[in-house]
């Protein structure tokens, strides 16, 4: 029997410990998944990248074409506030969680604080101000105002907004479907009562 070291196409053993193993194939896998997501973009067909500067947005607010140039990060919010000088609606806590900056896109609530400005071209924008009708106020407004519906103003815009789409949805909504369908609304000044008051004049409903 040959000695160990003479032993002929004897391969050579080695040793690989499981940090070093699991290194690897974390590396692996990742190294193919870069890949597989770079070949998929170059397949997509019209791929391509947007920004980081200014770039023409067509948006369709109160039913008027609005052409701008804006970043591609630029919110709703600050597009239509600062290029549009339509300041109805309010930044107030500026991470979607009050509501104050509520518009309609497409007849659904948004968040225009948190909502990108080039991902709603082409749908139909609403903002408190295309509400009136020449010196006629919307219902829903003038209901506000009866009912003192208002006290600092900065979340009227988008309570008026987020309760003028809860009322064309559901028109004979009840007390209990209103104060859902504007939870997420807030008012620091707390007139929820004649916040409702107002909802449930517009729907004929004296006193809520």
């Amino acid at each position: 029997m040959a000695p160990k070291d003479e032993r002929p196409d004897t391969p050579e053993r080695f040793t690989v410990s499981r940090r070093a193993f699991l290194k690897t194939t974390g590396i692996s896998s990742l190294a193919a998944t870069v890949v597989g997501v770079a070949d998929a973009d170059a397949q997509t067909p019209g791929a391509r990248a947007v920004g980081p500067g200014e770039v023409p947005v067509q948006l369709l607010v109160n039913g008027k074409r609005l052409d701008l140039k804006i970043e591609p990060r630029v919110t709703l919010l600050d597009a239509i506030r600062t290029r549009a000088d339509m300041t109805g609606n309010k930044r107030v806590c500026d991470r979607g969680t009050c509501g104050a900056c509520t518009m309609i896109v497409d007849g659904r609530t948004v968040y225009s604080c948190s909502t990108l400005a080039i991902e709603v071209q082409g749908k139909q924008i609403r903002t408190v101000e295309g509400l009136t009708r020449g010196a006629t106020l919307h219902p829903m407004q003038q209901a506000f105002c009866d009912a003192d519906g208002l006290m600092c103003g900065f979340c009227t815009p988008g309570f008026i907004m987020a309760s003028v789409a809860l009322f064309e949805k559901h028109p004979q909504a009840t007390v209990e479907q209103v104060k859902k369908g504007l939870d997420g609304n807030i008012c620091r000044c707390g007139t929820f009562t004649r916040i409702l008051e107002a909802n449930m004049k517009v729907r004929g409903v004296a006193r809520a």
